[in-house]
């Protein structure tokens, strides 16, 4: 069955935006989402720094009663998608609800009710743990509950590749109405892992920048001076439908999704594949999946962690892949602005790079000043290029080794 799917809504929770336009001109303008943690008390920690949504409010949403019942990853998770449906400007009535889908990825779920519950239980004993512990904690509520808020009443599930999961969960949508599966999904990643045990945890790893004094500046993809990457929270989810389903209901087009590629390295569990061996065969299989050249990739939205080997082993895995291209295309890592969003991330990531097909824009890596060991492809220094970007290719790579890519198209 030939089907080409479409994206036809974005949705969007971080520090830089609550509303997708808000968010892509923050993104446009090279400007950072990092703070001060102020969700705990992080003095003692290594890493004291986040991208931290401040003062969320679901209201308009989430009904206040029912949003103390729900974790705040899944609350995340049903903004994003609401505010997706709402600017593809589609409701899933009675009659759409069995063929729309759901996938939303997350790494790590509701940790902050762990960590409450956990204590409580430490503390107060068994009879205190609250009964809706374990349906705000598992990972796949976020889905659930996207499913029960919109209606969507087709295949739905949750992706856990680590910091690919919402790469994961948006290929595999996209294979799902390539099969006939749904017509309709609403798929993308949310994550809210600004807890004390996932900062000391992280920070403990020395994963994490320790750049305290400069948040703006402490997320530096592919730079010299960069010394870790900075966790951030948040949601992005889109809408993906069939182009004819999108043509029917005069559908605005955001771009289209022509190729998904996945891949495990079989290494370690923390550390890429020497020379980022998987991440060649993930990208290659994306472009495989599209039937084109590696010549028409325009863009590359990196994973661009900020870490040592991760920034280099994926620079020198773009070179295995494009060959001479490589020196020819534009890279850049939007994490040196929004900060890691672990299973979110490719969630935010494939918004990023829709956008920047639509309006021909190639977002900036901000603190990039002078480029690491190994890593010699332009990165688009700083400040944001207009370009015409007929093809991008937004990366994720995650911990145990799960690669997963996409490749989106300009619709035309």
């Amino acid at each position: 069955m030939d089907r080409r799917i479409v994206i036809t809504g974005a949705g969007v929770v971080h520090a830089l935006g609550t509303e997708l336009e808000e968010f892509w001109q923050n993104i446009k303008s090279g400007k950072s989402g990092i703070s001060k943690i102020e969700k705990f008390d992080a003095a003692d920690y290594p890493s004291q720094i986040a991208a931290e949504i401040k003062d969320f409010d679901p209201a308009g949403y989430i009904d206040k009663k029912e949003a103390k019942r729900l974790a705040l990853y899944s609350q995340y998770a049903i903004v994003a998608a609401l505010k997706a449906l709402e600017n593809a400007d589609l409701k899933i009535t009675d009659e759409l609800a069995a063929q729309t889908g759901v996938i939303v990825g997350s790494g790590i779920g509701g940790i902050e009710v762990f960590e409450e519950q956990v204590a409580k239980l430490n503390k107060r004993g068994p009879r205190r743990v609250s009964p809706f512990f374990i349906p705000m904690m598992i990972s796949n509520m976020a889905a659930g509950n996207v499913g029960i808020y919109t209606n969507a009443k087709g295949p739905n599930m949750n992706t856990v590749t680590a910091c690919a999961s919402a790469t994961t969960a948006i290929g595999e949508a996209f294979e799902m109405i390539k099969r006939g599966a749904a017509d309709i999904m609403i798929a993308g990643g949310t994550e809210a892992s600004i807890t004390p045990s996932a900062i000391a945890g992280f920070g403990n790893m020395k994963a994490l920048s320790t750049r305290n004094d400069e948040p703006e500046k402490a997320s530096r993809p592919f730079d010299k001076d960069r010394d870790g990457f900075v966790i951030g929270e948040g949601s992005g989810i889109v809408i993906l439908e069939t182009l004819a389903n999108a043509q029917a209901r005069g559908a605005n087009i955001i771009a289209e999704v022509v190729g998904y590629g996945a891949s495990g390295d079989a290494y370690h569990i923390t550390s890429p594949a020497p020379e980022g061996e998987g991440a060649v065969r993930a990208m290659q299989a994306a472009i495989d999946r599209a039937e084109v050249d590696v010549s028409v990739v325009d863009y590359i939205n990196a994973h661009g962690t900020s870490t040592s080997l991760n920034d280099q082993y994926e620079s020198t895995a773009i070179k295995a892949v494009f060959a001479d291209h490589a020196h020819q295309l534009k890279v850049s890592s939007s994490k040196s602005m929004t900060g890691h969003l672990l299973g979110a991330a490719g969630g935010i990531e494939a918004i990023i790079s829709a956008m920047a097909i639509k309006e021909n824009i190639i977002p900036p890596t901000i603190n990039f000043n002078q480029a690491g060991e190994g890593c010699d492809l332009d990165y688009q220094a700083n400040k944001a290029a207009e370009q015409k970007v007929n093809y991008a290719l937004s990366n994720s790579f995650g911990f145990g080794g799960q690669n997963a890519c996409l490749l989106l198209k300009k619709y035309q």
